[in-house]
């Protein structure tokens, strides 16, 4: 059963009913509610918006009436199947993606505590959904018992649904309650990043794990992320009379294969040429000891900033753009989809220069 909230325009008006869709048959249910087509004022608009959410509320209500009605067995089983269990395999699958993992973790964490241990697919309605909302919101801490910061909500929220978006793709359900529930927004978060005279020293500074700072400063270098540097390999590294040097590898978060091509100097800092199926960072691991020892090495050269691995993807995003590198280069060395991912850093370059131009005070 797919159950749709549609417009039908005329004229004068538009009207909103809901389209019932089950084994090539199809009946609507006309609401009695209409929009103006070109609202001329701002209290048309308002009424517009109103009678949306009212159509919204009817079909919300709708959908939670026929989850889980028996038109198909096979369907109804696998409503009944437990969306724990099916969250916690979907967790283990991001083992290998430290920061991602970290997040499912901490998602399946709340879950635990808010639902119900026999939770199925079909008890997964808008209502359960705004609910858990609700929770993350107002009541869910962290282990210290500090309240979430939006952006955990946002993530946490963000894994629910691509767990349910994951279920629909497989067969588990055939569509998910989340396609009408406004999802929680991410706060604007600053994306910490080293300067090149901060990277200089940094590179003059000891760090207790040598292996650590190498491949840092790598991921400076290149902005690749620390999955992909933990396995990249020597036979990755090649060279063309074309382009030089350059790296080929598959992306781990994205899968996608891509070419990013390094400067001679950037391959020479590796001081160490090997052909051979090796890693070039062994036993390089993700871990909060080794993290702490990132921080206190970053310390020791003198820099006073909240560092972790994953900033030197965005040290390597902004001293391209600092160095007049276009935005959509730069996107595609990133190896973002979307260049929307990119513009933040943008942001981040305009202030260095509003802070640039401030250092010159002459009094004329």
């Amino acid at each position: 059963m797919k159950v749709t909230l549609r417009k039908k325009k005329n004229k004068k008006k538009i009207s909103l009913f809901i389209d019932y869709y089950h084994k090539g048959q199809r009946r609507f249910e006309y609401l009695g509610l209409y929009l103006y087509p070109e609202p001329k004022n701002s209290k048309e608009s308002q009424e517009n918006k109103r009678t949306m959410e009212i159509a919204d509320n009817i079909y919300a209500k709708r959908v939670v009436q026929y989850q889980g009605r028996n038109y198909d067995v096979r369907n109804v089983l696998s409503g009944n199947r437990s969306f724990i269990v099916f969250f916690e395999v979907m967790t283990e699958s991001k083992y290998g993606s430290p920061g991602n993992y970290g997040n499912w973790v901490g998602a399946l964490r709340h879950l635990k505590i808010f639902a119900n241990p026999n939770l199925t697919f079909n008890d997964i309605t808008p209502e359960w959904l705004i609910s858990f909302q609700d929770y993350l919101k107002n009541k869910a801490e962290k282990k210290n018992g500090e309240k979430l910061l939006p952006n955990s909500i946002s993530s946490y929220y963000g894994k629910i649904r691509a767990a349910l978006k994951e279920a629909v793709r497989q067969g588990v359900i055939e569509t998910s309650p989340t396609a009408r529930i406004k999802a929680p927004k991410e706060a604007e978060t600053q994306r910490e990043f080293l300067t090149i005279e901060e990277l200089q020293e940094a590179a003059k500074a000891e760090c207790e794990i040598p292996m650590l700072k190498k491949a840092f400063i790598f991921g400076c270098l290149t902005g690749l992320r620390f999955s992909d540097l933990e396995k990249l390999k020597w036979t990755d590294i090649q060279q063309s009379k074309t382009i030089g040097y350059f790296i080929r590898f598959q992306q781990k978060k994205t899968k996608a294969y891509e070419t990013l091509p390094i400067s001679d100097e950037t391959y020479n800092y590796l001081d160490n040429e090997n052909s051979t199926n090796e890693f070039v960072f062994p036993d390089l691991t993700y871990s909060a000891y080794n993290n702490t020892k990132l921080r206190k090495w970053i310390e020791s050269a003198g820099i006073n900033k909240y560092i972790t691995f994953h900033c030197s993807r965005h040290t390597y995003a902004t001293l391209q753009l600092t160095n007049d590198t276009d935005i959509y280069t730069v996107s595609k060395l990133l190896g973002h989809k979307n260049l929307q991912t990119t513009q933040i850093y943008a942001k981040i370059i305009d202030k260095k220069k509003v802070e640039a131009a401030n250092k010159i005070k002459i009094k004329l």
